[in-house]
C-alpha cells in the first residue's frame, strides 16, 4: 500500500510536470518544413506542390516566426539568422526586413560570428572556402548553409541543396509518402479485422497463461520495484557516480548523454527484474514455454503478427494524436530522448539511443506490462479488461499528458496482440518496430 501510494503521487506529479516540459512536435514540424524547402528545387514541377507545398520557403518563414513569437525564451542567434536569411530569399520578398534583422543581430553576437553577417550585409563575392570559414563559428544547419550560399555570390552548384539533391529528395519521400502508405495499409487491415470480428470469424484467443503471482505481487513489482526503487532510488544512487565517470573519461557531450541514458535505463530495469525473479517459483515448477510465454519460435509468424498489428494500430494512434492537437494547442511533455536523437550528430551517441529504444526498452516494458500485469489481471478480470488495464498503466508510466491518448492506443494494440496470440515475443517485436519507425523518422529529419 505504501508503494502504491508513493507511485501514485510520483506519477500524478510527473504528469503535471510534463506540462512544463518542451514538446518535440514543433521541432519536428520545423525540420520537415526545412527539408521541404531544401528539396523543393530538385523535385519535378508536377510533384512539388504535393510533396513540398506551393511556397515551401514562405511556409517555413511563417512557422519559424510563429514559434519564435510564441516562445517564452529569447530566440537563439542561429534561429534569428535563419529567419533573416529566409526574409531576404526569393519567396518571401522582404529583403528590407531581413537586412534590419541582420543589423540588429550584428550587434548582439560575439566577435567570431560577426564576419558572416558583415559579408551578408555587404553582399560581396566569396569562394566556397571563405564561406565555410564564415559559417564555422555558427555550427549552422544545412538550411542556413544553403541560404548563405545563395546570398553570397558564387557558384550555385556548390550549395548544399545542389550537392545533396538526391539524398534530400529521398528523405522527403521517406517522411511524407511512407507514413501515408502505412496509414492506408493499416486502415485496410483494421477494417478487415473489424469485419471478421463483426461476423464472429476471428480465431479464438490463445489461453491466457502467465506467472503464478497474486495481484499484491504485481503491485509490489510495478509500484515498488519499477516506480519507487527503479525511477527514484536507483537514479539517486547511480547518476552521481555515472556523471563523475563520464566527466573523467572526457567524452563529448552527446556521447555522455547517450551513455547516461543507456546505463540509467539498465540500472532502472535491474531492480524490478530481480524482484520478479525472486517472486517466481523455482525452475522445477516452470512450464515448458516459461512463465512469461515468450514463444519466439517460429520467429517469422511472431514478426508477421507484430507488423500487421502495428499497421492496424497506426491509423488509430494518428487519429488520437490529431484529435489531441485540435483540442489542446500545446500539450508539451515529449519524451526527452526524442529531442536528443533529433539534435545529436555523434554516431556512438545515436548507437546508445538506438540500443536503448529498440532493444532494452521493448524487452523490459513488455516483460512488465504484457508479460506480468496483463496475464495476472486477465486471470481475474478476463482478457479484454486486462488489455485495457495494462494499456492504461503503460500510458501513465510514460509521464506525458500530451502523449497519454496515443500511448494508451498503442498499449491496447500491444495488449491485444499478447492476448490473442499468447506470445509475448510478438508484443516485444511490435514495440521495437514502433520505436524503430520513430527513430528512423527522427534520423531522416535530423540535420
Amino acid at each position: 500500500m505504501l508503494s502504491l501510494a508513493l507511485s501514485g503521487l510520483l506519477w500524478v506529479g510527473g504528469l503535471i510536470d510534463s506540462l512544463d516540459r518542451p514538446s518535440v512536435v514543433d521541432s519536428l514540424s520545423l525540420r520537415q518544413l526545412e527539408l521541404s524547402a531544401l528539396a523543393a528545387g530538385s523535385l519535378p514541377e508536377g510533384l512539388q506542390p504535393a510533396l513540398a507545398g506551393e511556397t515551401p520557403r514562405r511556409t517555413l518563414t511563417e512557422e519559424l516566426r510563429r514559434q519564435m513569437e510564441a516562445s517564452e525564451e529569447p530566440a537563439r542567434a542561429l534561429r534569428r539568422l535563419e529567419l533573416a536569411l529566409l526574409e531576404r530569399s526569393g519567396e518571401t520578398a522582404t529583403t528590407t526586413t531581413g537586412d534590419a534583422d541582420l543589423g540588429l543581430l550584428l550587434n548582439q553576437v560575439d566577435a567570431p560570428r560577426r564576419p558572416l553577417i558583415q559579408a551578408l550585409l555587404a553582399g560581396r563575392s566569396i569562394d566556397a572556402g571563405q564561406r565555410q570559414q564564415l559559417l564555422a563559428p555558427w555550427s549552422a544547419p544545412v538550411i542556413v548553409q544553403q541560404l548563405v550560399c545563395e546570398q553570397l555570390p558564387g557558384d550555385p552548384g556548390e550549395c548544399p541543396a545542389e550537392q545533396r539533391s538526391l539524398g534530400l529528395v529521398l528523405k522527403l519521400l521517406a517522411v511524407t509518402l511512407l507514413p501515408l502508405l502505412f496509414l492506408l495499409v493499416g486502415v485496410v487491415l483494421l477494417l478487415r479485422q473489424l469485419w471478421l470480428a463483426w461476423r464472429r470469424r476471428l480465431p479464438a484467443a490463445a489461453p491466457l497463461q502467465g506467472p503464478p503471482l497474486a495481484p499484491v505481487d504485481v503491485i509490489l513489482l510495478i509500484a515498488g520495484g519499477f516506480v519507487v526503487l527503479g525511477e527514484v532510488v536507483v537514479p539517486l544512487l547511480v547518476q552521481p557516480a555515472l556523471q563523475a565517470l563520464v566527466q573523467r573519461l572526457a567524452t563529448p557531450r552527446a556521447l555522455s548523454q547517450g551513455i547516461e541514458v543507456l546505463v540509467l535505463y539498465l540500472a532502472l530495469m535491474a531492480v524490478p527484474l530481480l524482484l520478479l525473479a525472486l517472486l517466481l517459483p523455482g525452475p522445477s515448477a516452470r512450464p515448458a514455454a516459461g512463465w512469461l510465454q515468450w514463444h519466439w519460435r517460429p520467429i517469422a509468424t511472431a514478426f508477421a503478427g507484430a507488423v500487421v498489428t502495428l499497421l492496424m494500430v497506426l491509423p488509430v494512434v494518428t487519429a488520437s494524436s490529431w484529435a489531441i492537437d485540435r483540442i489542446w494547442a500545446d500539450p508539451g511533455g515529449s519524451n526527452p530522448l526524442l529531442e536528443l536523437v533529433l539534435t545529436s550528430a555523434d554516431p556512438l551517441a545515436l548507437a546508445c539511443f538506438a540500443f536503448t529504444a529498440l532493444l532494452v526498452a521493448p524487452l523490459f516494458e513488455e516483460t512488465l506490462f504484457r508479460g506480468v500485469l496483463l496475464p495476472v489481471a486477465g486471470q481475474r478480470l478476463g482478457g479484454p479488461a486486462a488489455v485495457v488495464l495494462s494499456a492504461a498503466v503503460f500510458a501513465v508510466a510514460h509521464l506525458s499528458l500530451g502523449e497519454l491518448a496515443p500511448l494508451f492506443v498503442l498499449g491496447l494494440g500491444l495488449g491485444w496482440l499478447r492476448w490473442r496470440s499468447g506470445r509475448l515475443a510478438s508484443a516485444v517485436l511490435m514495440h521495437a518496430l514502433w520505436n524503430g519507425l520513430t527513430f528512423m523518422n527522427l534520423l531522416f529529419l535530423a540535420d
